[in-house]
């Protein structure tokens, strides 16, 4: 193995209980594909942190995880190509088999499942995090990875603006329902999927389901923010467990996010051969993930595989704090 790969297996080595590790990434079918960033990110990828090729060193270990589709399926075909166990949550269950039918087609030894999770409804979070820990005793990565962008305006089944709900309200539920299960299965990771679109976002404290006015720009760039703030403050709050939280640009990905938005998929079927696949958009999402020299690396956030800036906005630890605090008064939970 080159040096990369001998960095992730020691990772995944120091994180293993048992001979066993777990990840659940997280995707929800509404959007299928990759956040697209604005700017930074364009270009394909030339170095690629593989699971497959660490984890055949790591002697075949087991692996679960939750949803595939698109960026998620980057991830998960390279876990299932060593034959590891895979737990697909998606809110699409028939798109869902569809994925693990390709993987499992081409890879013989995938050991593939597929799960319901709908992030647009707090109900199905519950049950999916219930049945989820039943099933599974350690966790040791969780990968926010769903999201929706510049859709018509649209609610949840809570009542949530869509981009707010599912972004973040349904990323943050979740976390909070597993967050004990990382905490026993320490060290362990979470890595939050942003967006450069973080930067033109401010959190509208005062219309936060945006019921006075609707951009669906601006209500994309507000959950981007707010994924970047609930990491931020996950990690300050996670100090001295253990357990790292770090966000993410993946890259301007060429995917269907942008199907709601007419100008962005001109834009984007004009410019695809510069834009990254969606093995490339999960690139940076595994180096947080996995790589050894981000073990104690937290609160932080990324693009490329390397630290990236943060707006100002999404420095700011009062915003943070109040953010956490309307988060859990709308979801109904006490999470100190």
């Amino acid at each position: 193995m080159n040096r990369v790969f001998r960095r992730s297996a020691r990772a995944y080595q120091q994180l293993s209980v048992g001979g066993v590790i777990y990840v659940c990434v997280l995707y929800s079918s509404r959007a299928i594909g990759s956040e697209a960033g604005l700017l930074s990110g364009v270009g394909r990828t030339t170095q690629y942190y593989s699971f497959s090729k660490f984890l055949c060193e790591l002697l075949n270990q087991a692996v679960h995880m939750s949803n595939p589709i698109m960026r998620g399926a980057a991830i998960q075909t390279e876990l299932s190509a060593v034959g590891a166990r895979v737990i697909m949550a998606c809110r699409d269950v028939e798109k869902g088999e569809e994925a693990a039918a390709s993987i499992r087609a081409a890879y013989s030894k995938a050991q593939v499942e597929v799960r319901e999770l709908d992030l647009a409804d707090t109900c199905s979070i519950r049950a999916f995090a219930q049945q989820f820990l039943r099933d599974v005793n350690q966790l040791h990565i969780l990968i926010n990875n769903a999201g929706v962008m510049m859709c018509p305006y649209t609610k949840t089944i809570d009542g949530f603006e869509m981009h707010i709900g599912v972004n973040h309200l349904g990323h943050f539920l979740l976390t909070y329902l597993l967050i004990g299960q990382l905490k026993r299965s320490a060290p362990a990771r979470i890595v939050v999927l942003s967006s450069l679109a973080h930067n033109f976002g401010w959190i509208r404290f005062h219309d936060l389901h945006s019921q006075g006015s609707y951009n669906s720009g601006l209500a994309y760039c507000q959950s981007k923010l707010a994924n970047v703030l609930f990491a931020r403050e996950l990690a300050r709050r996670l100090k001295d467990t253990n357990v790292t939280v770090n966000s993410v640009h993946p890259g301007t990905v060429n995917s269907d996010l942008t199907r709601h938005s007419t100008l962005m998929t001109i834009f984007f079927t004009v410019f695809s051969m510069f834009l990254k696949t969606p093995r490339e958009g999960a690139q940076t999402s595994i180096y947080c993930a996995v790589a050894e020299e981000l073990h104690s690396i937290s609160g932080k956030h990324f693009s490329d595989c390397a630290p990236a800036f943060v707006a100002p906005q999404g420095r700011s630890e009062e915003t943070a704090r109040r953010l956490w605090d309307v988060s859990c008064e709308l979801l109904g939970i006490e999470w100190d």
